[in-house]
């Protein structure tokens, strides 16, 4: 019985939407809409160089008197950067703060930049006497240039090895000789 007067009451509303259309008397419902409210945007990716190094220590067994004392392992610096225009070249730099200390025993015996070398790609042992946009004067070196251009989203990578030359220290006495290489890159 429920059933039947649920049915006949929806029968009864169909009807009367029914005969409400086909008489043509519109709905009197209102659309209402609300104000627009909108909402800016913005997405800024931030320009960025930086250079990440495979390790931070390098350690020399030095033999007096000679050329040939080699790091005990290459380092890996990998520049990678996201630039606006315009900017044309990427450089890379090595160097100390002091050209005559690059090392020193700490009681006055130094080793200088201009003993100190980077082979940098498998390219020929240089000795840091340049001066370059970062540390002290004459105790740099240019380890490489990227030409960008519109290419603003890159990378390098350059794998050094280094060697200290006691050619011409030949009277530097034993000792525990310590310094710090940096390397950074700059882009303009």
């Amino acid at each position: 019985m429920r059933l039947r007067r649920q049915f006949g009451t929806a029968a009864a509303l169909a009807l009367a939407a029914a005969l409400l259309v086909a008489s043509g008397t519109p709905a009197r419902a209102q659309v209402l809409n609300s104000a627009a409210s909108p909402i800016a945007l913005r997405a800024v990716l931030s320009q960025s160089l930086t250079v990440t190094l495979s390790g931070n220590a390098v350690n020399f067994n030095l033999v007096s008197g000679s050329a040939n004392n080699p790091g005990s392992t290459s380092i890996t610096a990998t520049t990678s950067w996201i630039l606006q225009t315009p900017v044309a070249i990427v450089s890379l730099y090595a160097f100390f703060a002091n050209a005559g200390s690059a090392l020193t025993d700490g009681a006055g015996d130094n080793i200088p930049s201009a003993d100190f070398q980077i082979s940098d790609n498998g390219g020929a042992f240089t000795a840091l006497t340049n001066t370059v946009p970062f540390g002290g004067a004459n105790a740099g070196l240019t380890l490489g240039q990227t030409l960008i251009l519109l290419n603003n989203r890159g990378s390098r990578t350059d794998v050094m090895k280094f060697n200290i030359t006691l050619s011409p220290l030949p009277n530097l006495p034993a000792g525990d000789y310590t310094g710090t290489l940096t390397i950074q890159a700059q882009a303009i």
